[in-house]
């Protein structure tokens, strides 16, 4: 096996590993360390069903069940689908793209996924990367100004923020609506519960209020500080290849799918989720 790191601030590349295949508990701690520093992982040239990849993934710790129950893999409900060809209740296209953010995973639930892991099944000719964005470093690049300003911020999140309801999925609009559930309160700063450090944190759609800001003016605010936050020196976009795992530590990062792609062409990765602690 041999890491490889892409980048100063994110990514490493492993390779001559196959996780379809025993492997021993020194490998797996190599793998696990690289991924706490890199703060992304892609492990290249895996060859795996959905039952496989769930086996894979669980190497990174319990897997959690996607809050999205709409689009799992067939026979393997741990295992969720992303795919440009879902359609909501409607049958409009499921996901929007001039909607997509940069975010970290299910900020609405207690205890969100620490890894969030991406496997493609099906690829356009070009395009349709993920994008990531180390937000420690972005964080400990922030003006002392910044910091004084956000480091005791906590935010209210929910399964979509009311200010972004309009141009949300409407079927999570509707779940939304009738859920009745409260927001889950979390801090926009979360310190790395295994890594010690501190890293910007939150999901702007998923944020309805900022505590004492009003929902739009919440928007406005995450909107100023991603603006401020990420720069290209922090940031690595993915360009898939079939055989690729890439491996997410939502405790550190932000994410964002891209949309540069023929469409008309099918995207569909396979996703799981590892379980992680209460952000503090």
């Amino acid at each position: 096996m041999k890491i490889t790191k892409i980048n100063e601030y994110i990514g490493a590349e492993v390779t001559g590993v196959n996780l379809n295949k025993p492997i021993s508990e020194a490998i797996k701690i190599e793998i696990y360390n690289a991924l706490l520093d890199n703060v992304a992982l892609i492990i290249r040239d895996q060859n795996f069903s959905a039952e496989e990849f769930m086996q894979a993934v669980s190497l990174f710790g319990e897997l959690m069940e996607d809050q999205n129950r709409r689009y799992l893999a067939d026979g393997v409900p741990m295992v969720s689908v992303l795919s440009n060809r879902h359609v909501d209740s409607t049958g409009k296209p499921a996901k929007i793209a001039h909607n997509a953010t940069w975010h970290t995973d299910h900020t609405n639930q207690e205890y969100p996924p620490k890894f969030t892991i991406l496997y493609p099944v099906a690829l356009p000719d070009s395009g349709g990367g993920t994008a990531l964005c180390n937000m420690r470093a972005a964080y400990a690049a922030l003006s002392d100004e910044w910091k004084v300003k956000i480091d005791h911020m906590k935010t209210a999140n929910t399964l979509i923020s009311s200010a972004r309801s309009s141009t949300g999925n409407l079927d999570i609009v509707k779940e939304q609506e009738v859920a009745g559930i409260p927001p889950m309160i979390h801090p926009l700063v979360r310190t790395h519960p295994e890594h010690g450090t501190r890293s910007i944190w939150f999901h702007k759609a998923k944020t309805e209020n900022i505590i004492g800001m009003e929902p739009q003016e919440t928007q406005d605010f995450l909107a100023e500080l991603l603006a401020e936050a990420i720069r290209p020196e922090f940031t690595y976009t993915h360009e898939y290849k079939l055989g690729d795992m890439l491996v997410i530590d939502n405790r550190s990062s932000m994410h964002k799918a891209g949309f540069d792609y023929d469409h008309s062409q099918h995207r569909m990765l396979y996703r799981a989720l590892v379980r992680g602690d209460r952000p503090f």
